[in-house]
């Protein structure tokens, strides 16, 4: 029997020009190496985190706080990477 854990962490945008098309790129690209399902929480709004248009939608500007729903078998892996994307805003450098 597979275990499905779900697990709910949060990251802060540190990027300049808060998540846009480029550093949503990269968190999309990042997001779809996982089987979890992932989701991305901000002021209210649900989205998938394999959705680029859907992260576009949350409008995270710099010092957003937004929470990271993973579940599945590699929720874990899949938060740490994200989390750890995020630290290094998205590898975009201006």
């Amino acid at each position: 029997m597979e275990t499905n854990n779900k697990l709910k962490k949060s990251f802060v945008v540190l990027n300049d020009k808060g998540l846009h098309t480029r550093p949503a790129t990269e968190l999309v690209k990042c997001a779809q190496v996982y089987k979890s399902q992932i989701f991305l929480i901000y002021q209210g709004l649900n989205v998938n985190a394999k959705s680029l248009l859907g992260i576009l939608m949350l409008a995270a500007t710099r010092g957003a706080k937004i929470e990271i729903e993973a579940e599945g078998s590699d929720a874990e892996e899949a938060i740490t990477a994200i989390i750890s994307l995020a630290r290094n805003k998205f590898n975009i450098r201006y």
